[in-house]
Formats: C-alpha cells, structure tokens, sequence
C-alpha cells in the first residue's frame, strides 16, 4: 500500500510520486524516509534525505556512490540510459522496454544490502589564491562569518572534502565538508558573469567554477587549475567520491 502523493493520486492511479509505508515485500521494508518520484514516461528520482537537509550524511552519500558504481555496472542488462547521482538523490532514465516498477524494486531492494563502507577516490591539490581580485568576496564574506580573512582562509583550506556530486554545469563538483564557521546563504544578487577557477562557497559547500558562468556563490579565491577540458578522454578533473584539499599559493596572503 503507498500514500497518495500531493496530487491525491497513488502509484497504482497516477504517474507520480509516492512514499513507501507498509512493508509487504523486500521493497516496502526500505525505510520510509526514501521518496520515489516519476519523471516523466521513463525515469525516476529517489530521493534518500530528507528535503529540508542542505546535505545528505556522508554515510548516506557513500552508500549511494555504491549504489551508483552497481547500476553502471548492470547499466546494459538493465537498459539504462541515464544514471545521474546527485546530493542525497539519484536519477535513473531507462528504455522504453525496462518495466519502472521492477527498476524501484530493484533499488529499493538492493539499497539496505549495500554496506556503509566508504568508496575508493583520489586526493587531488588545488592550488589558490585568495582575496583581493581573486576572491572579490572574501573580506565581507569573513565579516559576515565575524572571523579574520586570514581565520577564513585557514579554515577553508585545512579541510579535506569529498566531492558528492556534479552538476549545475560540467565538472562543478559540489564538495561536501565544509567548517560550519563559514557557511553562507548565496549572494542576494547572482552575479552574470563568474570567472573559470573561482573558488567559491555556498551554504555548507564549497566549489570551484570549472568554467565563465553566471553564479550566486561568494567568491574567495582563483586557482589556475583546469576544472573541465572537453577535448579529454576524461574531461571532468574531479569525480564523484574523490578527496580536495586546497592549498595556499604564497602570495595569497
């Protein structure tokens, strides 16, 4: 049995989103925190937290790297087209031949199998300087923190963080980890135009801008390091699961 979702139809009655609540199989003993949406005539999106959380736990966000790396692996069998994680949620498109009903169960029921285990990644350097024409938003943003700007840069640049996802453009990797001390709301006015390499925070992430976009993140420094090269076998530098720590150019300070 399934909750009717906003629209004031179930799953059986309407294609769109519903809540597992009774545990009648394999499936349905899945948590009930875990919403499953259908998008459209061929995809789904589960989403695994809850959707006030700004970011998923890192457990939560490991398990669903695992689940990531097994449906690539069945991607063929399974005829899917697309599989797109993303923070606390995951999109499978799949051919028109794949039954969506048989694809949820068998997420749902693979999902509390998979161990809480961390999954393998690179620790990559990237090199930056900060504050003045490299990070024009450092000061306030430091103000706004009520700490130094030397204080903010230590801070920033002494955590390893764990790429949870890629999205908004190609090779943005959203880096998760982030020191409380220097989480933000973004800008109030996005700015038209932010430049490749600018470092920047929003909210309780981290990223670096991999190429000239607009954006609303404050930005606090500029690595000459190359995000995004689409002539490369692999043109995404980062990937999800790998490890970041920035590092302090000399004359950042």
């Amino acid at each position: 049995m399934y909750e009717r979702c906003v629209c004031g139809q179930d799953w059986q009655s309407a294609r769109g989103c519903y809540r597992l609540t009774v545990m009648n199989s394999d499936a349905d003993s899945v948590a009930a925190e875990i919403r499953v949406t259908q998008l459209g005539e061929d995809a789904l999106l589960f989403l695994f937290t809850p959707s006030a959380a700004q970011q998923p736990a890192l457990p939560t966000q490991q398990k669903l790297w695992q689940l990531t790396y097994w449906l690539e692996s069945q991607r063929d069998s399974l005829g899917l087209i697309e599989i797109v994680p993303g923070m606390g949620n995951l999109l499978l498109r799949a051919s028109r031949k794949t039954l969506l009903n048989t694809l949820r169960d068998l997420v749902l029921t693979h999902w509390p199998q998979l161990p809480e285990k961390d999954v393998p990644g690179r620790l990559l350097e990237i090199p930056v300087t900060y504050g003045g024409v490299n990070g024009p938003d450092l000061e306030a943003a430091a103000a706004q923190c009520g700490i130094s700007k030397e204080r903010f840069i230590s801070l920033h640049s002494r955590t390893v963080y764990r790429v949870y996802c890629l999205g908004f453009q190609p090779g943005f990797a959203y880096l998760g980890g982030l020191d409380p001390a220097l989480e933000l709301p973004r800008l109030s006015t996005p700015r038209l135009s932010v430049p490749a390499g600018s470092v920047a925070i929003a909210g309780s992430q981290t990223a670096v801008y991999p190429t000239n976009s607009p954006g609303g993140w404050h930005i606090i420094g500029h690595t000459e390091t190359r995000m995004f090269d689409p002539q490369s076998e692999h043109p995404s530098l980062l990937l999800t699961g790998d490890s970041v720590r920035f590092v302090i150019l000399e004359e950042a300070l």
